[in-house]
């Protein structure tokens, strides 16, 4: 299994109940493309289907350092 990280090309408007990224454990790009898909908010499953809306990119461990991932919730 390989990870990708899939994000929007630009942001979603409104910004609310929108999904902006994804880090998927999948076999190669579409499969990752459908789970984003599967668990997408408002913006639709399509806009994680389309490379024109979103990118998807094969994690490796190369690279600058930074973050990956980070879950915040604030009210």
């Amino acid at each position: 299994m390989r990870l990708f990280i899939l994000e929007p090309v630009n942001s979603w408007e409104p910004w609310y109940d929108r999904a902006f990224g994804f880090v998927v454990r999948a076999d190669n790009e579409a499969a990752a493309r459908i789970a984003a898909g599967d668990q997408a908010g408002n913006e639709g499953r399509e806009a994680w289907l389309s490379n024109q809306l979103t990118t998807c990119e094969e994690l490796t461990s190369d690279g600058t350092p930074g973050v990956v991932l980070r879950d915040f919730w604030s009210a």
